[in-house]
């Protein structure tokens, strides 16, 4: 079974142009079948203040109304995702960027039944992914380079969440492939102390899990990447790490970074 690596990359990495072609470069050297997945949050909030359209969140959620589905279509699946496609081609990798909605990759349906009406936003159909059209490009040694936009029955697009993207393929092609699954930002791992840097914890289990969210040392955004994580091993995902961007190569070849293990 070939080893398959799903990378999701996000944080500040993507908003800073140096950080991230120091990432692409790194990517570019791992060896095939691999998949890039990528969020751009900050990148959309400035173009939404640009166009006067209030950026909306809560509890580090975007609400995606109508005109905020146009700004994040545009500058996730357009802008963020074609400069790294072309940035990854001129490396010598075989990319090309898609979104969910594209051979509806990554079939999903509109969130319903939640106290917040968040909008225009997808939950993935892990089931329903289409593997045989994934192990398609990835045998070619195609790189897919995925934005976070998916696509409901109807045809009408959703804003969706690029760690549970990640997730949800690694869940749904890790019977094909030996999949290790990594997300990245400018953080060496999860962090003991946020304010220490060195203090990155090596290894987490569900109890220690429970423990770190309890006392407030996992919260905010870190809980659902994490929750992601969890979902993926229960479900035959190989390996999840999560580490520096730009120490890619180090989280595959040592130890470096945050690895979760169910033991």
């Amino acid at each position: 079974m070939r080893e398959l690596f799903i990378i999701k990359v996000g944080g500040n990495v993507i908003d800073d142009e140096k950080d991230m072609d120091l990432f692409l470069e790194k990517f570019s050297k791992i060896p095939f079948p691999k998949i890039l997945v990528h969020g751009g949050g900050k990148i959309a909030t400035e173009v939404s203040e640009r166009l006067g359209i209030e950026a909306k969140m809560v509890d580090g959620k975007r609400i995606t109304d109508k005109d905020t589905l146009k700004i994040v279509t545009m500058v996730y699946a357009g802008l963020v995702n074609k400069t790294i496609v072309g940035k990854l081609n001129r490396l010598g990798n075989s990319s090309l960027g898609i979104c969910g909605a594209d051979l509806n990759l990554i079939p999903a349906r509109k969130r319903t039944g939640t106290a917040i009406d968040y909008g225009y936003v997808g939950d993935i159909i892990t089931s329903e992914i289409p593997v045989e059209r994934w192990a398609g490009m990835l045998d070619k040694d195609i790189c897919p380079v995925v934005a976070p936009i998916t696509a409901a029955s109807n045809g009408g697009l959703l804003n969706t969440n690029a760690d549970t993207i990640a997730s949800a393929l690694a869940q749904a092609l890790c019977k094909t492939f030996k999949v290790t699954l990594i997300y990245c930002f400018e953080k060496d791992g999860v962090l003991q102390n946020p304010k220490d840097e060195n203090s990155v914890i090596p290894v987490i289990t569900p109890e220690s899990y429970m423990l770190l969210k309890s006392s407030g040392v996992i919260s905010k955004g870190m809980i659902p990447k994490l929750d992601n994580s969890w979902e993926a091993i229960r479900n035959g995902v190989y390996k999840v790490i999560i580490g520096n961007a730009n120490k890619i190569n180090e989280l595959i070849n040592s130890n470096l970074g945050t690895r979760l293990v169910l033991k």
